[in-house]
């Protein structure tokens, strides 16, 4: 039985099969296919924070694959002093294929993970969330090999802002594809530089670089991506974060220091006006609208990688 809770759960190829599978089902969408490849199958969700991209992109990957899903909210006490964790997880897993949790401790899914009798998906703790990663991975490649440009590996993806659970799981997957990736932020905020160490011992050719300047990020990447200065659970710093992060925004100027093919991302939800400006969210070069949708497909990937003929 299979987890996929952070990118150590993969090998790179087992990545590559996702893609594949990504690629296959978004195209047979596109044509108005939708493959029946695991009917039957139940999801269950248990969110402890609010989501619209992981939920809504998780519940139609189950229709679209024949299968079900229910979101289980707090009457079914998970999170809660009315049973243990781990029974909980033997009672639910016994009852449903695969589990999707978005909690506020990674710990948290670890634990359910130890007791489950199916699969589980990490869908964002505090320290991972290797769904957008791989989602924002996907992305950055399908838009330059329709460019011509080939597919990931050489190329640069800049971090602008706080080293948070995206940037340390693209990070990650960075590393695992033969991606350059760099993250600018100020001291206090940037990476550890174990995670960085753990990254480059599982994958030696690895370019992973700290710097505090964002122009300097900026050079030569392929893609400029930046998130929330306080991302959920930590708004009682969103005063001093501001302050912090003041000169990290990613606007027109920052945008202009990057090659002239250079994309945009952001995993949203975005403050407009404080780590992106308009002009940059909404420039003909910004692909997040495409990066969320891209969430849809790429999990239908996990989710048939994990489930279907390919377990």
């Amino acid at each position: 039985m299979r987890h996929f809770i952070t990118l150590d759960d993969v090998t790179t190829a087992q990545i590559e099969t996702i893609f594949a599978l990504t690629t296959d089902l978004k195209q047979k969408l596109k044509q108005g296919v939708r493959e029946p490849l695991l009917p039957g199958r139940v999801l269950a969700l248990l969110f402890e924070k609010p989501s619209l991209r992981t939920r809504v992109s998780f519940e139609s990957c189950m229709a679209h694959l024949g299968g079900s899903s229910l979101m289980l909210g707090a009457d079914t006490g998970f999170g809660s002093p009315r049973e243990s964790l781990a029974d909980f997880a033997r009672v639910l897993t016994q009852m449903v294929d695969v589990v999707v949790i978005r909690s506020k401790r990674h710990d948290t899914v670890t634990e359910f993970a130890k007791n489950a009798d199916c699969s589980v998906i990490n869908g964002l703790t505090d320290i991972s969330h290797p769904c957008q990663a791989l989602a924002d991975l996907y992305t950055v490649r399908e838009h330059f090999a329709k460019q011509g440009g080939g597919n990931l590996k050489g190329r640069k993806i800049a971090w602008i802002g706080d080293a948070n659970n995206v940037a340390r799981s693209l990070a990650h997957g960075c590393a695992r594809l033969g991606v350059e990736f760099v993250i600018a932020g100020p001291k206090g905020y940037q990476m550890a530089p174990d995670l960085l160490d753990k990254f480059r011992t599982q994958s030696p050719d690895a370019k992973l670089t700290v710097l505090e300047d964002p122009v300097e990020a900026v050079d030569g990447a392929s893609a400029i991506y930046t998130d929330i200065w306080a991302s959920m659970g930590q708004e009682h710093e969103a005063d001093v974060r501001k302050k912090a992060f003041a000169g990290y925004q990613v606007n027109e100027a920052l945008f202009a220091q990057a090659p002239d093919d250079a994309i945009f991302l952001h995993c949203l939800p975005a403050h407009r006006g404080e780590e992106v400006t308009d002009g940059v969210i909404d420039h003909e070069r910004s692909l997040v609208v495409e990066q969320a949708a891209n969430r849809l497909h790429v999990q239908k990937g996990i989710l048939v990688w994990l489930l279907g003929s390919h377990a």
